[in-house]
């Protein structure tokens, strides 16, 4: 099994909302930097980037808020592929602080050159293949309210 992707950075101040507690959209804030950090794993960072006018564009996104986190807290967001085909990354984040899990995300991306959807070159797929895990059994989830 691959190891997650691990990206960490520091709660700050300006992000804490009037409940004392991490504003809504800072969770996505913080998981879009270990998307950022995944890419990078596969082969996808700034200079694919820069190079090939390529990158990867979220086209989907599920985030559960699982617990609070307040100010002066360390964040570390453990990210797995979970699906991959020919254009599409299909990354699952888990953010952790003090120990517990506090949120996840999973998002599907598209590879896009010059503006349309392509495929991934081959050392990114490879890449890619090789991080890829099992989902869990949290993700693919929808809202749902029983009636």
């Amino acid at each position: 099994m691959s190891s997650p992707v691990v990206w960490r950075e520091p709660v700050q101040d300006a992000w804490i909302d009037y409940n004392g507690h991490l504003s809504e959209p800072y969770y996505v804030l913080v998981m879009g930097h270990a998307t950022d950090a995944v890419m990078a794993a596969v082969g996808l960072g700034p200079d694919h980037q820069a190079a090939h006018d390529a990158s990867l564009y979220t086209v989907e996104a599920h985030v559960r808020y699982l617990d609070e986190i307040r100010g002066g807290t360390d964040l570390e967001v453990r990210s797995s592929v979970i699906g991959v085909t020919a254009k599409l990354l299909w990354i699952w984040h888990e953010l952790w602080a003090d120990g517990r899990l506090r949120a996840t995300e999973e998002i599907l991306g598209v590879h896009v050159q010059g503006g349309a959807s392509a495929p991934f070159p081959a050392e990114v797929a490879a890449r890619a293949q090789d991080l890829l895990v099992d989902p869990p059994a949290e993700a693919s989830r929808s809202i749902r309210i029983a009636r």
